[in-house]
């Protein structure tokens, strides 16, 4: 069974429940997503799905390899690839939609964080910085990055300015508030990485066996 779907980050809104406590919530359009290739442990060495997600319109973007790809199934535009425990009730053109979930059911989400671009320590990772005031020569700086004549270098994994953000990021046991199959929307409560019109993985959290 296929335990994850591809999605699309609409932005951010908030619901009511009955008695009135407001929930932030992001709005995640998720699927439908169709089976591409299915791996095998026999031929791959493990159990797989790809699947697609949003179709791509225009042939002349698909290149002849992909088209190969593609020749079961109508093209898209992204392709993500899920594990599963078990193939034999999956096929090839098999639709996957957001019904896969259910209300309260909780989920790990991957995305990719927003780029910041190069920024300094302050904003990177929180330093407090030096005096604000008048004839302060220390404001925002990185300070000290070494040591004296011993052992005289920068240690590895020193903290220091830097790009910052655009990164693969997951945040785990996200609850799902409400599910909206004829919309294929999903409301998951809380923040999630990415940019609004981003492509997110949302998978079901593994259960202790």
């Amino acid at each position: 069974m296929i335990n994850g779907i591809l999605g699309r980050k609409i932005g951010m809104t908030q619901i009511f429940t009955e008695d009135g406590t407001r929930i932030p919530v992001t709005v995640v359009e998720a699927g439908p997503v169709t089976v591409v290739q299915i791996k095998t442990k026999a031929k791959e060495g493990y159990d797989g799905v790809q699947v697609g997600f949003i179709p791509q319109p225009k042939e002349k973007k698909v290149n002849k390899p992909m088209r190969g790809h593609f020749k079961d199934v109508p093209p898209t535009k992204t392709l993500r690839e899920f594990r599963v425990s078990g193939t034999e009730d999956i096929e090839v053109g098999q639709i996957i939609d957001c019904t896969i979930f259910t209300e309260g059911e909780k989920v790990d989400l991957t995305g990719k964080s927003k780029g910041k671009g190069f920024q300094g320590v302050v904003k990177r990772y929180g330093f407090k910085g030096g005096p604000a005031s008048h004839g302060s020569q220390f404001h925002r700086g990185t300070g000290s990055i070494g040591n004296s004549a011993s052992p005289g270098r920068v240690f590895r994994g020193k903290r220091m300015p830097g790009r910052m953000g655009g990164k693969r990021v997951t945040i785990k046991n996200l609850t799902i508030c409400k599910v909206l199959p004829e919309k294929n929307l999903l409301l998951i409560k809380g923040a999630i990485p990415s940019h609004n019109g981003a492509v997110v993985m949302i998978r079901k959290v593994a259960t202790p066996a």
